[in-house]
């Protein structure tokens, strides 16, 4: 046997026998005296943020301007052929996603172009992704496009009031709604820009990979029936309240009967063939040299036949018509339409960061760099401003963008940039080639790439084998935003899904656990067959924190584990021995080798005169010192006095997995182990951490009968 404090492992083969005393909480603090450690300060970390140096100055620039530190070591004549090629690609995918993505936000398509072009300008000096492609996301445009709806209805009073100061036409209304999706996309830029400054990145943690993807999912649903009334060339009233979804499609198929067929045919033609040659694309990856820009050529078709055959004119489809030159002057904002917009546009500035944190860091493990999730939402939010004060709307990324710009041979941003420049050749010169474009066609196209968020139903069936839990707040995320609508969906299912995380910890999954076969390895005994429990140990395993929550539970749950109440053997022990006292005073009690024996047939005194009198006393430790004998609280008492016999003498917690106890966990603990104490139930705590025992040693709530009697071993160790 090691004498105390020493402790000896001795290998044999793939095997090991440790030889360790066993300590309580007080005696391994009174032998190993843990080191005063200095904990910095709030001013210390103050001095480290305000002190200067040049080094940190460097470190600073390079932090805020990614662009130095890439740039200077760009090679030349490996990457920017492959660049080349990329930009040109990705660009002209992004003309076309821009103008699609501008009829969900529902302003004129022709805007689309800015949200396509500015944001890469911005994002390509100070964004650590080297390969997304920044712009409009079909979700984000919906969120933008719902706002745009409520404030730009005509039951919205500040609408009415800009509409009589300033002419109720088409032209006017377009304005305001040009104006309230760059008011939204300012806010969130400047959302984001606050939160990177702040270094309050990491708030995306709290949007689960489930999360996103049941909102996603939803928000691909909500995409699909806005363009119904572009496909269909329907008058569908706009609506942003609960349950909208269901509205839209309501008065879609009231007028069904109004469907333009040449629209109709026109966009299911398109559709068909994007999802062939997408698929065609999918499967031969490997063998293309690059992607076939399908959206493209259908563009070049769908415009050539529509200007051709004189589509507006003969069959009265919807075109996008003349597109302004250039660009127009910087909006001018709205006191009203700031106050209207501030709770969309924090949801916005959310979604948008972690869509892109979450694409940008799939290619940034891909390809082995490293980025910066602060500085991607500067980098984020400058885009977003610059992008909203010149009439865009909000931007993130797109997988669909990003796969082209990275498949096709992308190395760095310069691919990025190189797309805006394609982007505006566009917008200066070629804009009118696109004004034949039937919009039923930027509809297809827009809902063409849907096809990967709407496969996310697919999800349900994984998450269900692998976490109940995740696969319910997919559920419920997906059922949330589909009909309380995107921005209030999205509030919700956070709720939701932080509320899950209550339950979990509220509710732990306890369990009795036992030796499989003989062995030290111990499991949930419901789980084996072969399994041993020694007789008069349990071994109770709870795996979550300890707190305020679930203290009460804990406790039940170690009842139910044991069999008994503590509390109450106690309770039994100590009536049994006032009863046993007063008998052995009185001369009535005599003890032999087989037993007691008793001289008379009964008492006076009553359970309930001793429960109402002396409930204290009931709880206090039972001593026998005064006693001439021993009492076996197992064998038989005289007089038949009622006391529940237990086999229990050791009961081993494991707390492997409890991670923290608060206040009022400790008070709620030390009740339910200083009542097993008492009854001769001796507590090992196993796979305790330091703060666990360094907590338990300097609680108050501790006294030194539990300090004394609470052991820390491992399972194997405390069984033996």
């Amino acid at each position: 046997t090691a004498s105390r404090g020493s402790k000896m492992i001795e290998h044999i083969g793939n095997r090991y026998i440790e030889n360790r005393p066993v300590y309580s909480a007080n005696a391994f603090q009174e032998e190993h005296k843990k080191k005063h450690r200095y904990h910095k300060t709030f001013l210390d970390h103050l001095k480290v943020c305000c002190s200067c140096s040049t080094q940190k100055a460097k470190r600073i620039a390079l932090s805020l301007l990614p662009i130095a530190s890439w740039l200077p070591a760009y090679r030349v004549k490996e990457w920017l052929l492959s660049d080349i090629v990329s930009g040109i690609s990705t660009g002209l995918v992004c003309v076309l996603s821009g103008l699609a993505y501008a009829l969900l936000v529902n302003i004129p398509p022709s805007y689309g172009l800015y949200a396509a072009f500015f944001p890469i300008i911005t994002y390509f000096f100070l964004g650590t992704s080297r390969h997304i492609a920044v712009g409009p996301f079909p979700v984000l445009s919906i969120m933008v496009g719902a706002t745009v709806m409520r404030l730009s209805s005509m039951d919205n009073s500040d609408a009415m009031d800009f509409y009589n100061s300033s002419m109720s036409n088409n032209s006017a209304l377009a304005n305001y709604r040009v104006m309230v999706a760059a008011t939204v996309t300012v806010l969130s830029g400047i959302i984001q820009l606050l939160m990177g400054v702040l270094q309050v990145g990491f708030m995306v943690i709290y949007l689960s990979e489930s999360l996103i993807s049941g909102f996603t999912t939803a928000a691909a649903v909500h995409v699909l029936v806005s363009q119904l009334k572009f496909m269909l060339q329907l008058s569908v009233p706009s609506h942003t309240d609960p349950f909208s979804l269901f509205k839209i499609l309501n008065s879609i198929f009231t007028q069904i009967e109004k469907t333009n067929i040449a629209d109709l045919v026109t966009s299911l033609i398109i559709l068909f063939i994007l999802f062939v040659v997408k698929e065609i694309n999918q499967r031969y990856k490997a063998k293309l040299p690059v992607p076939i820009p399908i959206e493209l050529i259908m563009t070049v078709i769908a415009t050539g036949v529509s200007y051709g055959f004189d589509f507006e004119r003969r069959f009265n489809v919807t075109v996008i018509g003349e597109m302004s030159s250039g660009f127009e002057p910087p909006i001018t904002y709205d006191l009203e339409v700031i106050k209207g917009t501030i709770g969309d546009s924090f949801s916005i500035a959310i979604v948008g960061f972690a869509v892109a944190f979450s694409v940008a860091s799939v290619y940034s493990l891909k390809h082995d760099y490293a980025i910066d999730g602060n500085q991607e939402l500067i980098a984020l939010g400058v885009s977003n401003i610059f992008t909203g004060s010149f009439k865009g709307f909000a931007a993130s990324t797109a997988l669909s963008r990003s796969a082209i710009q990275e498949s096709t041979g992308g190395k760095t941003q310069v691919a990025g940039i190189l797309s805006a420049l394609i982007v505006l050749i566009f917008i200066e010169n070629l804009g009118f080639l696109l004004a034949p474009l039937q919009k039923s066609v930027l509809a297809a196209l827009a809902l063409g790439n849907l096809k990967g968020m709407l496969m996310q139903f697919t999800e349900i069936r994984r998450l269900w084998r692998k976490d109940k839990y995740d696969c319910l707040i997919w559920i419920m995320t997906f059922i949330f935003v589909t009909v309380l609508g995107l921005a209030l969906g999205l509030a919700a299912s956070v709720a939701f899904q932080l509320l899950t995380i209550v339950f979990r910890t509220q509710f732990p999954k306890c369990s009795t656990l036992a030796s499989v076969g003989r062995s030290n390895i111990y499991k949930n005994k419901k789980d084996y067959s072969d399994i041993y429990e020694p007789e008069g140990v349990k071994i109770f395993r709870c795996p979550s924190p300890i707190y305020f929550a679930n203290i009460s539970f804990f406790k039940q749950k170690l009842i139910d584990a044991v069999g008994f109440s503590p509390l109450r053997i106690l309770r039994k022990r100590n009536k049994a021995l006032k009863k046993i006292r007063k008998l052995q005073k009185q001369g009535l009690l005599q003890v032999t080798p087989k037993g007691f024996i008793c001289t008379v047939d009964g008492l006076k005194d009553s359970d309930e005169e001793l429960d109402n009198n002396q409930v204290e006393e009931l709880n206090q430790p039972v001593n026998t010192t005064d006693l001439p004998f021993q009492i076996d609280w197992n064998a038989n008492l005289p007089l038949n006095i009622a006391v529940p016999k237990i086999e229990l003498h050791s009961l081993i917690l494991d707390f492997s997995a409890v991670s923290f106890l608060d206040v009022s966990s400790m008070r709620g603990l030390k009740s339910i182990l200083q009542d097993f104490i008492r009854i001769k139930v001796d507590v090992y705590i196993v796979g305790a951490d330091d703060d666990f025992i360094e907590k338990l040693v300097r609680c108050e709530f501790f006294d030194d009968e539990v300090k004394d009697s609470i052991f820390f071993l491992t399972i194997h160790d405390a069984v033996l």
